[in-house]
């Protein structure tokens, strides 16, 4: 998704600044609360669902931020090494680089083992990547794994293994955890029965962010853009005949991009523009609103 260095040398170079900036850097009252990182902020609200307000939770990709441009200061760079424990999907080109050649691999947490990753045409990067969520040869893997409920459950479970064995003697976590696990069974089993009811078969979508949430529901994603590129007139063309004939009444774009990406197809369509935002912060609340945005156009 990202490519965080241009060059070796620029990770050697943090490195470097970070012996430097910690021998220089005073700890502060601020520093008393121990730290978590996570990647990407649809991720805070899942550690802070088992940890409560126990950590400060700093996100590497704030909101309002691009993923596509994030590049990260020696600054941050040494509050990461400062950190009790880094939750990240494991997936997205910036992780990779960063998490790679991390001093401290124990503190890495990554949320996407044990998930069934799939291919997908969102054009990002993620060569280095096995099935199994570990570093291995594989191409083309979608890393938009947190926009499905079941696959959110496995990324709590993975959040909770680590937070205990770091806590082991705490009962609160594992409540919060158990509390946790349960509201996403019940938006799991939300979003079936109103897509079911709905008789939803496709949805139209910009960029190819819902690949886990249609396998897991049985919809088929039709994404106008293509391995990261526009896409070309034969595709669209195509795209639109099976649109129409599939009566979609909605095409959706991500707020990350601007709604002329979609406004002309919606047009020949005859269809409705549909922003949503994957990367907002509170994921249980956010797939159950793009599931009624879903299911209210049907």
């Amino acid at each position: 998704m990202i490519r965080l260095f241009h060059r070796a040398g620029r990770l050697a170079l943090l490195v470097i600044a970070t012996g430097m900036l910690a021998a220089c850097t005073p700890r502060t009252a601020s520093d008393e609360k121990q730290r978590l990182y996570v990647s990407i902020l649809p991720l805070r609200s899942l550690v802070e669902q088992i940890v409560g307000d126990d950590f400060t939770i700093e996100v590497l990709v704030p909101a309002g931020a691009s993923p596509e441009s994030f590049e990260l200061s020696p600054k941050k760079y040494v509050a990461l090494n400062r950190s009790v424990l880094i939750f990240n999907t494991g997936l997205m080109d910036f992780e990779q680089n960063l998490l790679r050649d991390f001093p401290d691999d124990r503190k890495l947490v990554n949320l996407s083992r044990g998930i069934r990753l799939l291919e997908g045409s969102c054009g990002h990067d993620h060569s280095g990547m096995d099935h199994g969520g570990d570093i291995g040869d594989a191409h083309g893997i979608d890393p938009h794994i947190w926009t499905s409920p079941r696959a959110l459950k496995r990324m709590a479970a993975n959040a909770y293994g680590a937070i205990h064995a770091q806590w082991p003697d705490s009962i609160r976590y594992t409540e919060n955890y158990r509390k946790l696990a349960a509201r996403i069974d019940s938006l799991d089993a939300a979003c079936a029965e109103a897509l079911q009811q709905a008789a939803v078969r496709s949805i139209v979508i910009y960029h190819p962010t819902l690949t886990y949430y249609a396998a897991d529901y049985g919809l088929e994603q039709l994404a106008i853009e293509r391995d990261g590129k526009e896409p070309s007139a034969r595709h669209l063309a195509q795209l639109i005949e099976t649109a129409r004939n599939r009566g979609v009444g909605q095409i959706f774009y991500q707020a990350q991009y601007p709604v002329s990406s979609v406004k002309v197809i919606a047009e020949d369509i005859g269809a409705e523009c549909i922003r949503i935002d994957p990367l907002r912060e509170d994921v249980i609340e956010n797939i159950g609103d793009i599931t009624r945005q879903i299911t209210d156009g049907k």
